[in-house]
């Protein structure tokens, strides 16, 4: 891998990250493209590097989420629970986040050999569920919008977009365009859905990475300028995606990410089946 390909990898992987087009499918696709071999190493590096932008993005949402859940944990020693965690919407949305991590973390851990084989498969596999993706988007825009945010959000919303994370361990099925879906079938606020998505995305993230961190030596050992600037780029174009994500989704609909999602799989899943690709 050159210096070139790094920085491209890690554009695409930064946009896709919170794009809802699967940065999953991406990357192999990419990989494929340039002819490179995917790297686990470097993919958990760029995966660091969304998180990086997400945690900035989200700093000062993220400090009241930190500050009250430690109140909330005083609270609870106190038996005061309750009282504290119906007050502060920020207390409520730091346990419903873990709450939510909790569905991608038990499928993480019970079907990972099934996901890694999907992923060393055949292209045909992730063309296949980024047109489910597309499929999803397309039905959540015909969705009304609904108007559950961070004052009014309950357990069960944040479980089941929990859930639409879990299923996105698939590779193809977008983690930002299932988690946004849900959030929009079960009446969030567009833009709380998408914001709760993103901060969602941090816990899963960071998980993965502490997971799969014991490789990155060996890829900074091998290809050590097209890693960081590979990362680089993954944090710059992963924290533009957000934003203009946050806009889209309060000002227009999301209905050319399906359209493109179906596209690119059809285009993905010929050439597969043909061995174009």
């Amino acid at each position: 891998m050159d210096i070139i390909q790094g920085i491209i990898i890690g554009i695409v992987q930064g946009l896709t990250e919170f794009l809802p087009v699967s940065s999953s499918a991406h990357l192999v696709f990419v990989q494929n493209l340039l002819g490179i071999k995917g790297d686990l190493a470097f993919d958990t590096f760029l995966h660091l590097g969304t998180l990086i932008a997400v945690v900035w993005f989200f700093r000062w949402d993220i400090i009241k989420m930190i500050r009250s859940w430690i109140l909330s944990v005083q609270d609870l020693i106190q038996g005061r629970f309750l009282e504290g965690f119906y007050a502060d919407p920020y207390k409520r949305l730091a346990w419903y986040v873990i709450l939510a991590t909790i569905p991608v973390g038990f499928a993480g851990l019970l079907f990972e050999d099934s996901i890694d084989a999907l992923f060393a498969g055949e292209l045909y596999v992730p063309a296949f569920f980024l047109f489910v993706t597309g499929t999803i988007l397309y039905l959540s825009q015909r969705m009304a919008s609904g108007n559950i945010n961070v004052n009014n959000i309950s357990k069960k919303e944040a479980l089941f977009m929990g859930l639409g994370q879990a299923c996105a361990i698939l590779p193809g099925l977008s983690r930002s365009g299932t988690t946004i879906a849900a959030g929009l079938t079960i009446g969030l606020d567009k833009e709380f859905a998408a914001k709760f998505s993103f901060i969602l995305a941090i816990p899963a993230i960071f998980g993965a990475f502490l997971v799969q961190a014991k490789d990155i030596g060996s890829a900074l050992d091998v290809n050590f300028l097209p890693v960081i600037l590979g990362f680089l780029a993954s944090v710059i174009a992963g924290y533009m995606a957000i934003r203009w994500m946050l806009d889209l989704i309060k000002n227009r609909s999301l209905d050319i990410f399906a359209y493109y999602c179906w596209i690119v799989a059809i285009v993905v899943f010929m050439g597969s089946i043909t061995h174009i690709f």
